[in-house]
């Protein structure tokens, strides 16, 4: 439904107020600019409203910035103008009827800033009467505080009393309005702690403060929706707003467009692989060439200030705040990369962005290695060429067209690639490609049925970043992608030792190995046949040390003891995000921010994937993937 706006009302009439109060059964979610510099955001399926109010006459002095943010990410909330208080207190009166007439109660929570001096939340309500909401609303506000001991925050008082505005304000419903609208009225004053006693605020400090009060104040209101009322709310996690603001929309746009104005993969890859190789070889193991890289599209300065110039600050909503925030950082890191391929600095930022290897990580690597034998490559009859495989991909496609016939994604065959990849949803594959036809059974799935099939999902979702990727979201797309092998049988025993060998040659990067040790290490003390084992090597000596590598047993991993806990595979095939990402995927989706799956893959209508399925959550070792 279209969130429907307005210009300013002049006055609050009857007649205007009929209006605002219809438009919202119709529309559901509405939006009005009211007198005096006012506003109205409220949804029609949620039976609360949050409050701010301004009364001065300069509403650009008037207004504490920082403490009406405290609300402004609210699905339904209230700043009160500084022009005709009384026709705010008839809208909020008629507000209230209707909602209580459709959901039997109704909850008004006005939040105000104490005195400078204050150190500690003060609730204002019927305590005696309605003392489980009024406890929650206290045991959440003193979790807040204990989250911040290093201010020595008070415990949350709580005033039983009829007086719950601010100090010498007019209330905004008196007790028969409240008792005649089946209306709750709390008033919930903040210790203005995310500023100096001069007004001058902790921008960084007040992020963290307001999302944890956001928190509570949701955790809250759910509390008494589900006593209280007869509204279908099923968690906290759905009060937030599902229509984005514009400049949500205009971040998350940008953002997306930093980072697809370059091909970072493209860029990180080798220009001159195949002249590496050939004098590697020939040279018995010994001399490696100079790699050579592609022109950066770019300048590293310029994009990087494009990406600090993103008012970030602005943004109120928790969940979006922080995964923009993540992004920035990661393509911050990236940008520095592709202007340090071949130094120090780029290997040390791979290692910032990919992560360290873990002990257990390392260990499960060393076991799969031990306990896996390298198969001798079959016969030259079962092996498929680039084109075959073009042909098997575009089967795959026509799949997807069939659940969607606006999905369109193209297969390029090209001699500058060295490695099969997806790029934006296209398939990239070298001319000289060469497999069995039971890897690329599998290496259809991996690429086709995970990583097309998630940027496509991401791109039917109103967040762009879903499809580009959200941060470190490698790590979970290249478990599910190995995952898929194993699911339709074609994870074999070369294609794990491949995924474990990567992360060995990566420790071994991280300890200082060179080109020439890592390829012994993986050819003489693991067993790699000298083809393997270059490949390995090359892909980790790209830039000067790249560890995304690393990422496909590491996600594997993840994945498994996701599985192991009673974790759903379906949801994570929404579009590209990190396993971490999940709260806030599911708080979107409860949102109904983010819309159904548009395509799924192949193989989960299996049988013999749920039996698979089934195996991983019983704990089968990793080791064990490629025999059962």
């Amino acid at each position: 439904m279209e969130v429907s706006t307005s210009k300013e009302l002049q006055a609050f009439g009857e007649t205007s107020i009929e209006k605002i109060i219809e438009e919202l059964r119709e529309e559901c979610e509405i939006e009005k600019h009211l007198p005096g510099g006012g506003y109205l955001h409220m949804s029609d399926e949620l039976p609360y409203l949050v409050i701010y109010r301004n009364e001065d006459e300069d509403i650009e002095k008037g207004m504490d910035r920082a403490t009406v943010r405290l609300i402004l990410s609210e699905a339904s909330f209230l700043i009160i103008g500084n022009k005709d208080f009384e026709g705010y207190q008839r809208l909020m009166f008629c507000l209230s009827e209707a909602m209580s007439s459709k959901f039997k109660s109704f909850l008004i929570i006005e939040v105000f800033a104490g005195d400078p001096e204050s150190r500690k939340f003060k609730i204002k309500g019927p305590a005696g009467k309605l003392s489980t909401t009024i406890k929650v609303l206290q045991e959440q506000l003193d979790d807040v505080d204990s989250g911040y001991r290093a201010l020595q925050l008070g415990e949350t008082e709580v005033q039983d009393t009829l007086q719950r505005q601010p100090e010498g304000k007019k209330p905004l419903l008196d007790l028969p309005q409240l008792k005649d609208s089946g209306c709750l009225l709390l008033g919930v004053e903040v210790p203005p702690v995310y500023r100096s006693k001069e007004g001058e605020d902790y921008p960084v400090f007040f992020r963290s403060f307001k999302d944890d009060f956001v928190v509570a104040l949701h955790k809250t209101i759910f509390h008494f929706i589900r006593i209280q009322t007869s509204s279908g709310v099923k968690s906290y996690r759905a009060l937030g707003q599902k229509h984005l603001q514009e400049k949500v929309k205009e971040i998350d746009r940008q953002l997306a467009e930093i980072e697809t104005s370059y091909e970072f993969l493209w860029l990180v890859s080798p220009a001159n692989i195949r002249h590496i190789k050939d004098t590697f070889f020939e040279t018995n193991y010994e001399q490696v060439l100079n790699y050579h890289y592609r022109l950066l599209p770019f300048d590293p300065d310029v994009l990087k200030r494009r990406l600090y110039n993103l008012k970030l600050e602005d943004v109120d909503d928790p969940a979006l705040s922080y995964i923009f925030r993540e992004k920035r950082e990661e393509l911050d890191l990236q940008i520095s990369m592709l202007s340090e391929r071949g130094s120090d600095s780029f290997f040390y930022n791979s290692m910032m962005l990919f992560g360290k290897i873990s002990n257990d990580l390392q260990r499960e690597a060393e076991t799969i290695l031990k306990e896996v034998n390298e198969k001798e490559d079959q016969d030259f009859k079962s092996i498929m060429k680039a084109e075959d495989f073009k042909i098997l991909a575009n089967r795959e496609f026509d799949y997807f067209r069939e659940q969607d016939k606006n999905f369109s994604s193209k297969v390029h065959v090209r001699e500058d690639v060295n490695i099969l990849m997806v790029s934006r949803g296209e398939l990239y594959l070298p001319s000289d490609y060469k497999l069995n036809a039971n890897e690329t059974h599998a290496l259809i799935q991996h690429e086709i049925g995970t990583h097309v099939l998630t940027y496509y999902n991401g791109q039917q979702q109103p967040l762009k970043l879903l499809s580009i990727g959200l941060t470190d979201y490698d790590t979970l797309q290249e478990g599910l992608a190995v995952l898929s092998e194993y699911l339709v049988g074609g994870l074999t025993a070369n294609r794990m030792r491949t995924l474990a060998g990567r992360v060995v040659a990566a420790s071994a990067r991280m300890h200082g190995a060179d080109f020439q040790e890592i390829f012994r290490l993986l050819n003489k003390d693991y067993n790699f046949t000298p083809q393997r084992a270059f490949n390995i090597t090359s892909r980790i000596m790209q830039g000067g040390g790249f560890t995304k590598d690393i990422s496909y047993l590491k996600g594997l991993v993840q994945l498994k003891k996701h599985l192991e806990e009673g974790g759903e595979l379906a949801p994570l095939l929404s579009g590209k995000f990190a396993l971490e990402h999940m709260p806030i995927i599911n708080e979107l989706k409860e949102r109904r921010v983010l819309t159904p799956v548009k395509l799924t893959p192949r193989y989960l209508k299996s049988e013999e994937t749920r039996k698979k399925l089934g195996k991983i959550r019983e704990g089968i070792p990793l080791s064990q993937l490629i025999n059962a």
